[in-house]
């Protein structure tokens, strides 16, 4: 072996400053034998449940009152069929208006007017404020209150007079009533979603030409989805059980207050009670996933990018010459150097 050889493998197995090995070393540090943390009570815990959850299954299985032949008998029966659909009409469609005038009621509260942002506060205090229950009561009985529809110019003979009763059937009363009371509750979430928004989007679409509509359609809305999405989701999950309510207008055609007819009829309230519930949880299961995939759609690009497992070198080697060293975040950040150059800096612009 010559001298000048001699030398370059002596130059390639020292190490360099900061203790980092040579770029030309094939030397490797040995891998890091991590032993993995023991959590005894972590797992006497989970069996302790497990065991918990078992005994009351049994248990269960074994109760006369549970009565598990009629839970079977009525659980699809016509008339609990007919009325889970019944149910699934008043929560879509009490959800559908009470999203559109929240949005309405949002825009109003974001408004520079005094006057409309007084109005939406005072409707927002008024149905936030008092009990849904109240609320269906209250509209039942509108007919007592109104006893027509008028239609004509006010405080004039009407041009045409209908009877409330024969114009609002009970159904389209409760659906009134859901969303009404709903559409408080949505505003805020849509006024939340907008704000949450930086307003410097707004100002660097107005400094593109965009107008205002296409700014709300194409840079604020699908940006405030991902804030918007979740609670929306838990609203209408909220929503489908609180159509149980609907007996205070009365109206007595869904979910629960047809199962409770039918248990008074069989005198046998428990079963029907788990009927009940289980058509409950088959639809909210439904949402839930729905909800899922809804913001896992709108949440993209959003959070922490985890590295990619078969990126470069990592870590920290010196700059020569400079008072930083130069960290490497993966392939993207190591250019081919010539021979005798410093490495690539990359927070300096990639200047050597």
């Amino acid at each position: 072996m010559s001298q000048s050889e001699h030398n370059r493998s002596a130059a390639g197995a020292s190490p360099s400053p900061n203790g980092v090995e040579a770029a030309g070393d094939e030397k490797r540090p040995e891998a890091i034998k991590a032993i993995k943390l023991r959590h005894p009570w972590r797992t006497v815990f989970a069996v302790v449940l497990i065991g918990i959850f078992v005994l009351f299954i049994i248990d269960a299985a074994q109760r006369p009152a549970y009565d598990w032949a009629s839970v079977g008998k009525y659980v699809f029966d016509v008339r609990v069929t007919q009325a889970a659909l019944v149910t699934l009409e008043l929560t879509v469609l009490s959800m559908v208006f009470a999203i559109i005038l929240g949005i309405l009621l949002a825009v109003m509260r974001l408004s520079p007017n005094p006057v409309v942002k007084s109005v939406a506060w005072f409707y927002l205090w008024i149905f936030r404020g008092t009990p849904v229950y109240v609320q269906l009561v209250f509209w039942g009985l509108i007919a007592i209150i109104y006893q027509t529809i008028d239609i004509g110019i006010p405080f004039t003979e009407p041009w045409v007079s209908i009877p409330t009763t024969a114009a609002i059937s009970t159904f389209w009363i409760a659906v009134i009533g859901l969303a009404l009371n709903e559409a408080a509750y949505m505003a805020e979430i849509v006024r939340a979603g907008l704000l949450s928004v930086d307003r410097g989007q707004e100002e660097a679409a107005t400094a593109l030409g965009m107008s205002w509509s296409q700014t709300m359609l194409r840079i604020v809305i699908p940006q405030s989805m991902r804030v918007i999405i979740p609670p929306t989701g838990n609203e209408v999950i909220s929503m489908l059980k609180t159509t149980s309510l609907v007996t205070a207008v009365p109206f007595s055609f869904d979910l629960y207050n047809r199962t409770r007819d039918i248990s008074a009829e069989t005198f046998n309230p428990i079963p029907l009670l788990i009927v009940a519930s289980i058509w409950y949880l088959f639809f909210t299961s439904i949402l839930m996933v729905g909800q899922y995939f809804l913001e896992k759609r709108f949440a993209r690009g959003i959070g922490d990018r985890r590295p990619d497992k078969a990126a470069g070198p990592t870590g920290t080697i010196p700059v020569i010459g400079g008072n930083q060293p130069t960290v490497l975040t993966g392939p993207a950040s190591v250019e081919p150097n010539r021979a005798g150059d410093p490495p690539i800096n990359p927070g300096h612009g990639g200047k050597r």
